[in-house]
């Protein structure tokens, strides 16, 4: 049995907390069942589901800490684990950056469980997929992609007291269209914890399209362009932005947020004063888990507020180091965005290019954020606000600070799913100025 229920976990944990012998003992039991299908070239290539359950024991005598992980639930299984961290505990170093484990905490009330995601059968992935193949064929195009749904738990129990049960559900879907000669391709993406809310055929038409229209390419000089990102191409900018908010890096002279001098920007006026980013587990979009790993609790926090930086994340080590309050990395990020569609800010455009997708995204300055990547799966010439035709792909040299301070306008927010961390986000399309293409690609 992969899906606990509280009491069920609940009971598990117990048996834990009174097994153990060590000064502080920590406990997370999860457990998932997770179905997809992958196919290629218009025909499913795999089809699979796996059920799993793991429970990871925590001991520590001071700041000496052990871990133990098993998959096995009787008596004496729960023994022999925690028995295990425990001698790992004394064996190992101390860690001085170790602060225990937390109290009980209060957590928000949040959605991520949908009941039709849980129940999705191998029937019903099969029939989503079909749909999103049909759509390819009937356009003599060829599909390749992946469905995949899970639904699992999380519960974790400490020695202080600390008791947090938690279960979810996700839907993720994603797929290229490519022309019969090879020149044309197309991509969409979607992911929603409530399946009912996913409609392959129409992702895949929005794929399809792009494929069609992708033919024929033509070749611009590489330069600094007006750019239209779709959600896709924002998030993997953005994500690096979100990732890199520390601030013990900062603090140390080691990330964008680094304040000459010493210390960090948090209080300064960031980028374009349009721009609002934060998280809430509770968002009815995007609802997520209320707790973060170490069992703090996942709180609504504006991180940047009309363009000033407000808040960035603290860990406990380096709260206790600044004596100031924590903040927990949060589970998610949401931008704000604007009332436009993105065919609005196509119409808007005179000249610019609009992007579906940025890829295989590199680091190249921490301390500015500068990022490399290449453009894909469907990169557009506006004219006069209409799609003209198709260009070929970009290499880019850019930084989502340079980016964010160059925003012209910005899309209505809808959810994404990175195609690079496939973490899900609520993100705008943003139209760009000055975005710099470094190259060409020959790539398709």
């Amino acid at each position: 049995m992969a899906i606990y229920t509280k009491e069920q976990a609940q009971a598990v944990l117990n048996k834990v907390m009174a097994l153990s012998k060590a000064e502080e003992c920590e406990a997370n039991l999860t457990g998932s069942k997770s179905g997809n299908v992958r196919y290629a070239r218009n025909s499913v290539s795999t089809a699979g589901e796996s059920h799993t359950t793991q429970l990871v024991v925590q001991s520590s005598f001071g700041k000496k800490v052990g871990t133990a992980t098993i998959n096995e639930f009787d008596d004496a299984s729960l023994e022999k684990v925690v028995r295990r961290s425990e001698e790992l505990a004394k064996l190992a170093p101390e860690n001085p950056e170790y602060m225990g484990v937390l109290g009980p905490q209060k957590y928000v009330t949040t959605t991520p469980f949908s009941p039709a995601t849980a129940a999705i059968t191998p029937d019903k992935r099969a029939e989503m997929v079909a749909q999103s193949i049909a759509a390819a064929k009937a356009k003599n195009l060829t599909a390749a992609g992946y469905l995949q749904d899970s639904v699992g738990f999380q519960a974790m129990m400490n020695s202080k007291g600390l008791f947090a049960f938690n279960t979810d559900t996700g839907v993720d879907f994603s797929l290229t269209v490519r022309t019969p000669d090879g020149l044309g391709s197309g991509y969409a993406s979607r992911g929603f914890n409530d399946v009912t809310k996913l409609n392959t055929a129409a992702v895949s038409a929005v794929a399809v399209n792009k494929a069609v229209g992708s033919r024929e390419a033509k070749a611009l000089e590489p330069g600094k362009y007006t750019v239209i990102l779709e959600p896709a191409a924002v998030a993997v900018m953005l994500e690096n932005l979100f990732f890199n908010m520390d601030a013990r890096s900062a603090d140390e002279g080691r990330s964008f947020l680094s304040k000459a001098g010493g210390g960090n920007k948090v209080g300064q006026k960031l980028v374009d004063e349009r721009v609002t980013i934060y998280s809430d587990p509770a968002h009815p979009e995007l609802p997520t888990s209320p707790w973060a790993g170490d069992g703090q609790a996942l709180n609504k926090v504006t991180w940047i507020d009309k363009g000033v930086v407000k808040q960035i994340p603290v860990s406990r080590y380096w709260a206790q180091q600044k004596k100031m309050a924590p903040v927990p990395f949060p589970s998610s990020a949401i931008m704000q965005g604007g009332n436009q569609s993105l065919e609005d800010l196509i119409k808007g455009t005179q000249k610019g290019i609009l992007v579906t997708r940025l890829w295989y995204i590199r680091s190249v300055d921490p301390q500015t954020l500068l990022l490399t990547g290449l453009t894909r799966d469907g990169t557009f010439y506006i004219e006069n606000g209409k799609i003209k035709h198709a260009v070929k792909n970009f290499r880019f040299n850019e930084s989502p600070i340079i980016m964010l301070n160059n925003l012209e306008a910005m899309g209505k927010a809808e959810r994404v799913v990175s195609g690079e961390s496939s973490n899900n986000y609520l993100l705008p399309p943003l139209k760009i100025r000055d975005f710099t293409f470094s190259s060409l690609s020959d790539a398709v």
